[in-house]
């Protein structure tokens, strides 16, 4: 929890108005590269010496890095980008400090490159009221969507995720839906309830109307999926049933076939919902007609285990995984055991089990947890920006997001990297622009590790303290360096 000071280099490569002046001794291929934050926060993801990396005596933990064998391609790291965020940022900043904020956060280093988010369609609980986008009185209804707009808080979120892709144009955003409007619902409301049969059409007229609406205001959706967590039903905030069968159903016959027949659509993503239930995902993908839109299964955190990941992967080997919710609050107050959640379960645990992306929940709150209505009352954001003041506090989940995204690019692959015993956790990626690569170690025990990371025939050694974290950012033998 404190501000990132000086300017924090990368070994990237590339356009050079997009990139750091390069790092002369850095880029070398005989150099590693190491970024650390320790559980007791002296240091916050602070750059150490380089290492050297050549052929060494091994110790006994060992972690093999093999940028030959790929697995998934990423597409990003980020945070949800909801009404309570947009309005914290647009109220509580000025426009000098927002857009600084806007670049740390999104923009190349010496920000931290988020380059995935997520947004509401519609209200959450992270608003400041319920809405949908297409709210009719009680006992009317609205079947041609006569009605839609994209509610008045898009006149803060739109301009927001539009600056956001102007730092960054990778950017890739999912949309969900936390409830369909009431009218189409069998409780005529938006908190609880489930969707009527007769409007699943309507429904899915809804959300592409949303689709088109976005990408005229300039903000393209990448993803879709059909409901926020789709098996509970909450009483004070806009949600909605939607049980395994019924989503099949409306995934073949609605939503399905109407993006298939656009260009340039969105994908379909299913569940959004828990680790604890993979049988409910498992269901809709089971059927084939709904299965043949469904590009992968989103993910949130909070009940069952990040190896329910691997247990649908196994199943449906050719649909991927994102990891679409998880936020920290009150509950899990204590820094060093919220880092290693975070990254243990999440930046770790979540993309070795195939997630293509990374995005925890609420980007900025205030000091009060807000502004929400409903819900959570004690979520945590990346940041928090007093109301008071305006200060802004980089909280554990920056700095975990920050140890993978500032040095991951969109389009890196995650690549073969052994576990040793002894509480060592990590996780390795070989960037596609430059070839570097990336390797994420979590000392999740409770005292210092010493190891070494062996590859291609060179390797390194570092001391790792109780509860840190290392990214560690080398080029492979034969990879040049960028010319300076």
């Amino acid at each position: 929890m404190a501000v990132l000071a000086g300017v924090l280099a990368s070994c990237r490569s590339g356009p050079a108005a997009m990139q750091p002046p390069p790092l002369a001794a850095a880029t070398r291929v005989d150099q590693v590269q190491v970024w650390v934050t320790t559980a007791d926060r002296r240091r916050l993801l602070e750059r150490e010496h380089d290492l050297a990396l050549a052929g060494q005596p091994l110790q006994p933990l060992l972690i093999d890095v093999n940028e030959h064998k790929r697995y998934q391609e990423m597409v990003g790291f980020g945070a949800a980008v909801t009404d309570a965020t947009a309005t914290v940022l647009d109220t509580l900043l000025k426009p000098a400090q927002r857009k600084a904020a806007l670049r740390e956060l999104f923009g190349p280093p010496p920000g931290i490159g988020l380059s995935f988010v997520r947004v509401p369609i519609g209200a959450s609980d992270f608003s400041s009221f319920h809405y949908s986008l297409d709210d009719r009185p009680p006992g009317e209804t609205d079947p041609t969507l006569a009605h839609f707009a994209l509610d008045a808080n898009h006149t803060l979120l739109t301009p927001l995720l539009r600056a956001a892709r102007s730092i960054n144009p990778q950017l890739k955003i999912v949309a969900s839906p936390w409830s369909a409007p009431g009218w189409m619902k069998d409780s005529g409301n938006l908190v609880g309830g489930t969707l009527l049969p007769n409007a699943y059409g309507a429904f899915a007229d809804y959300l592409l109307r949303y689709v088109d609406a976005s990408a005229q205001a300039g903000v393209p959706i990448y993803a879709l999926t059909v409901q926020n967590e789709p098996g509970f039903e909450p009483t004070d905030y806009p949600g909605m049933l939607f049980d395994p069968a019924a989503r099949a159903r409306f995934i073949a016959d609605y939503l399905g076939p109407r993006l298939a027949a656009r260009k340039h659509a969105p994908l379909i993503l299913d569940w959004d919902h828990n680790w604890d239930k993979p049988e409910a995902p498992l269901h809709v993908l089971a059927n084939g007609d709904a299965a043949r839109y469904i590009a992968g299964v989103a993910w949130h955190c909070y009940y069952g285990d990040v190896r329910a990941q691997d247990q649908v992967h196994e199943a449906f080997p050719s649909k991927d995984a994102y990891l679409t919710e998880c936020s920290g609050g009150g509950w899990s107050p204590h820094w060093s055991e919220a880092l290693r959640q975070f990254v243990g379960q999440l930046m770790i645990g979540s993309t070795r089990a195939w997630a293509r992306g990374v995005i925890l929940w609420n980007l900025a709150l205030d000091e009060h947890h807000g502004p929400h209505a409903g819900g959570c009352k004690n979520c945590r954001g990346v940041i928090t920006v007093d109301s008071a003041t305006g200060q802004v506090t980089r909280n554990v989940e920056y700095y975990s997001l920050a140890h993978l995204s500032r040095f991951v690019r969109p389009g890196a692959h995650r690549i073969e990297s052994s576990e040793p015993e002894a509480g060592l956790q990590n996780v390795a990626f070989r960037n596609t622009d430059d070839g570097s690569l990336v390797l994420l170690v979590l000392n999740g025990s409770s005292e210092e590790r010493s190891f070494s990371v062996r590859n291609d025939g060179r390797n390194f050694s570092y001391q790792l303290p109780p509860g840190a974290v290392a990214t560690f950012c080398w080029r492979p033998a034969g990879v040049a360096s960028p010319r300076s």
